[in-house]
């Protein structure tokens, strides 16, 4: 099989394409560029797309004897991913860059390319498991390590891309054996810092970062019942459970610390009040997709019984969902069997049936049974 390997500068991709070598296929690896200024250098764990991580990439493939390319996708990295993060601040919302990626540049721009070049898959370094089910159907599941498992931020693949993705890790019981694994290679990143955080701020400061390219208004905070507690500098800069950096003039009757609960971009407002309100019961989900072929009960528009998760590291919980469909979109409607936490518009809802991702939805709206955000004036 031709296999063109994601390489990313790390040691999961460079271990990936190296496994995806030693199975027999025909592999060329190819580093995306995705941002017009790189750094030279990586600050620890945080940055992306630098020259060190070119150059990482470039090694990697020459200890394994693969082609390697570098492929400009800035642009477009610029358009999907960036700009989109920022709109959806922008409108009150929470978003999650690494999903938008996933979905538009690793797996649509990349995958679009190497098919229209002639290639059969394209081989990331993810831990998430591609299966098969008794009619050759393919399925997306989560890896065997779980506390490395990534299958969230595939939860966009489509079962056309899922055809052709090879995830050479699927079965690895840690990162520790990744790590020696490289060492044993030669491969000089076996001991390189893992990245985190969002890729394109490579400081961290995501409120610094928003700020320049979002025109930020003074205004309200405000609690539950509607009263004035406090001022802020742009509610764009604010996440629903957000506890730190609130400066509240005016302290809860029962001294307790209070959480962002809601952003209102139109009214400029942030609405805070007791942890106990940031309790979901109801999620509604939009820009829904399904990973892999969607179970009976979807096109039925009949309730089953799956787990949900809202964050890459979060623990899933019970749920009953239902696709419904409007004016030709479907959107998802999720009653939670357990409440949770702090639960923004914009983040990705993950459907889980066991180890198998069903898919996807955006979360339009997060409803608390215990609380009316509309009572708030």
């Amino acid at each position: 099989m031709k296999v063109l390997a994601a390489m990313s500068g790390g040691v999961d991709s460079a271990v990936a394409a190296a496994r995806a070598v030693d199975a027999g296929h025909d592999v060329v690896g190819v580093h995306l560029a995705l941002s017009r200024m790189p750094g030279t250098l990586r600050t620890g764990s945080r940055g992306c797309c630098t020259i060190e991580d070119s150059r990482d990439a470039w090694r990697a493939c020459d200890i394994l004897g693969i082609p390697y390319y570098v492929w400009d996708f800035s642009e477009r990295f610029k358009e999907d991913v960036v700009d989109d993060f920022v709109a959806e601040y922008a409108a009150g919302r929470t978003p999650n860059p690494c999903m938008r990626c996933n979905e538009r540049i690793k797996f649509a721009a990349l995958l679009e390319k190497a098919l229209a070049l002639g290639f059969d898959a394209v081989c990331t370094g993810h831990y998430a498991k591609v299966v098969e089910d008794e009619h050759g159907n393919r399925e997306l599941h989560r890896a065997a390590d779980w506390a490395k498992d990534q299958s969230y931020v595939l939860g966009v693949l489509t079962h056309e891309q899922l055809k052709h993705s090879l995830f050479p890790l699927a079965d690895t019981p840690s990162k520790a054996e990744v790590r020696a694994e490289a060492a044993r290679r030669g491969l000089s990143v076996a001991n390189k810092p893992d990245s985190h955080d969002i890729c394109f701020i490579s400081d961290g400061d995501t409120r610094g970062w928003l700020a320049e390219k979002i025109e930020m208004q003074p205004g309200d905070i405000v609690d539950e019942t509607g009263a004035v507690v406090g001022g802020h500098d742009g509610a764009n800069a604010f996440t629903v459970g957000q506890r730190r950096g609130l400066k509240l003039g005016r302290p809860a009757a029962d001294g307790k610390p209070r959480f962002v609960l809601e952003i209102r971009p139109k009214e400029n407002k942030v609405v805070v009040g007791p942890e106990a309100l940031l309790a979901v019961d109801q999620l509604r989900g939009i820009k829904v997709s399904w990973a892999g072929l969607p179970v009976p009960e979807v096109e039925a528009q009949a309730e089953f019984d799956c787990m949900v998760q809202v964050r890459a590291h979060g623990d899933p919980v019970p749920a009953r969902a239902r696709a419904e469909s409007s004016d030709g979109r479907q959107q998802l409607v999720l009653t939670l069997l357990e409440p949770m936490r702090g639960v923004a518009p914009g983040q990705t809802m993950v459907l889980y049936q066991g180890s198998r991702v069903l898919g996807q939805a955006t979360i339009d709206s997060a409803r608390s049974l215990s609380w009316d955000p509309a009572k708030v004036s």
